[in-house]
């Protein structure tokens, strides 16, 4: 059965790997730069300064995808602006259908006007917990380092994220450019969060190759791979079926770590040459625990709906489907085991009953 992308934003989603300065509104950028006397933007029209980001942004690399947070991170520099981007987020998710989502973000890119990133992080969560009010989605909060930065900032980022584990911060994670910057490097900020027995999550095999990925499980302890795409090299594939794994693969697949599969995004930074080329499909027949997600929604130009339309049309997974990738989603967020359970059953599996009483 065919299902309208207007039907498939009805049904209720959970998104994980989705940055909080990727998905601005294009409008609100405009706003902040006004107020700011920010005077970088390329255009001060929206539709225009939309396109701008996405033209920027697909061009098959990640350090050219990477180009457009310099305007979105130059404008979240004020406690207000931060506030307001976060509120903005919850409502942009409930206009999607998501009911849960965790944002991710580095506090280092906002301290521009000399915030503290202390500050920072709570002006984020003062306007998530204000949309949270208002509109009744449920959130977590994400903490960045970056691979390109020194050890000892990342440990400093570490000590952020535990600093507000009880006031929304659920993880933290490793971003930015693979390539030249493996995750061990940053290895003395993971032991931190590990004997704080706390919640990881690293950008790894997006841009580099099978090696990222199991330095970020071997060396950094993920819980959760960010991308995985070049997971597909630890395989012997043929005609679209497995004939051997490799064992970090096959470790991958057994201890059930959790993939954010970000399709579109894939495609627009080039670890993907063409959408069918993408190794979804076959980490989905093989059952590893895949989750769809948005990663930049300015810069891609999409929602999470469109990411489950995308995942429905061209790799035909139907309602049933899509309802196993949420509730792996659900089971692999960073909030307690009561919590996810609670999402589960009051509000995921009521709604997919209710999404096929509609159709029928």
């Amino acid at each position: 059965m065919t299902l309208s992308k207007e039907f498939i934003r009805t049904i209720p989603k959970v998104l994980l790997h989705d940055h909080l300065d990727g998905g601005v509104r294009p409008q609100t950028v405009i706003e902040l730069a006004k107020e700011q006397g920010y005077d970088k933007l390329p255009t001060s029209d929206p539709g225009e300064l939309d396109q701008w980001f996405q033209r920027g942004a697909q061009r098959g690399s990640l350090p050219l995808f990477l180009e457009g947070f310099e305007h979105t991170c130059g404008v979240m520099v004020t406690e207000e602006a931060l506030e307001r981007v976060a509120y903005e987020t919850v409502e942009d998710m409930k206009k999607d259908g998501v009911v849960y989502f965790e944002t991710r973000f580095a506090p280092v890119f906002h301290t521009g006007k000399g915030l503290s990133v202390s500050r920072i992080v709570k002006s984020v969560l003062k306007g998530l917990e204000r949309g949270k009010k208002e509109f009744g989605v449920h959130y977590g909060v994400i903490i960045c380092a970056m691979r390109h930065m020194e050890p000892s900032v990342s440990l400093e980022v570490a000590e952020l994220a535990v600093e507000f584990r009880n006031q929304g911060v659920v993880g933290f994670d490793l971003a930015g450019e693979e390539g030249g910057y493996p995750p061990k490097k940053h290895v003395d900020a993971f032991h931190y969060i590990q004997r704080e027995n706390f919640n990881i999550t690293i950008h790894a095999g997006e841009a580099f190759g099978k090696e990222s990925i199991w330095q970020a499980i071997q060396w950094c302890g993920a819980h959760r791979i960010g991308h995985g795409t070049r997971l597909i090299e630890d395989m012997r594939v043929k005609d679209g079926e497995v004939l051997s794994m490799g064992t970090l693969a096959q470790y991958v697949l057994d201890k059930r770590i959790p993939i954010e599969i970000c399709l579109t995004s894939n495609l627009h930074t080039g670890a993907v040459n063409r959408i069918e080329d993408h190794p979804f499909p076959i980490y989905h027949k093989y059952k590893f625990r895949l989750t769809l997600n948005t990663d930049d929604r300015l810069m891609s130009g999409i929602t999470l709906t469109d990411e489950y339309y995308l995942a429905h049309s061209v790799f035909g997974l139907d309602l049933s489907a899509l309802e196993k990738i949420t509730i792996n989603a659900m089971k692999s967020a960073f909030i307690p085991y009561k919590d996810r359970i609670k999402l589960i059953y009051d509000v995921l599996k009521p709604g997919y009953a209710d999404a096929r009483k509609k159709l029928g």
